[in-house]
């Protein structure tokens, strides 16, 4: 990406049924992309070996972590730590950006 000021929630649309996914920063400390989900769609059960930070740029979402369940909407956000199993469901469409933080 170009050096200038971005808005957020321009960088990624929705696509109706589907998930979206956009890389913005790939580096071997951590990543940084944007994801686009459909009302009902989400990621299954799954872990990372890195600490994972989700941040909810639109709409809101259900983030469960290690059995417990978060509820989180815009302008929120909540941390996977590494090696912890963590999936997450769309309860309207919305927008997260993920930060995939490796050292």
């Amino acid at each position: 990406m170009l050096e200038k000021i971005f808005i957020i929630s321009d960088l990624i649309t929705y696509q109706e049924g589907s998930i979206v996914s956009r890389e913005i920063i790939k580096k071997p400390t951590g990543n940084v992309t944007l994801f686009a989900f459909s009302k009902g769609q989400g990621l299954s059960e799954h872990m990372a070996p890195f600490d994972a930070l989700m941040y909810v740029i639109d709409g809101s979402a259900e983030i469960k972590i290690s059995e417990e369940v978060y509820k989180v909407g815009q302008g929120q956000m909540v941390i996977a730590p590494a090696n912890k199993p963590h999936e997450l469901k769309a309860v309207e469409k919305f927008k997260m950006m993920l930060l995939m933080l490796k050292s």
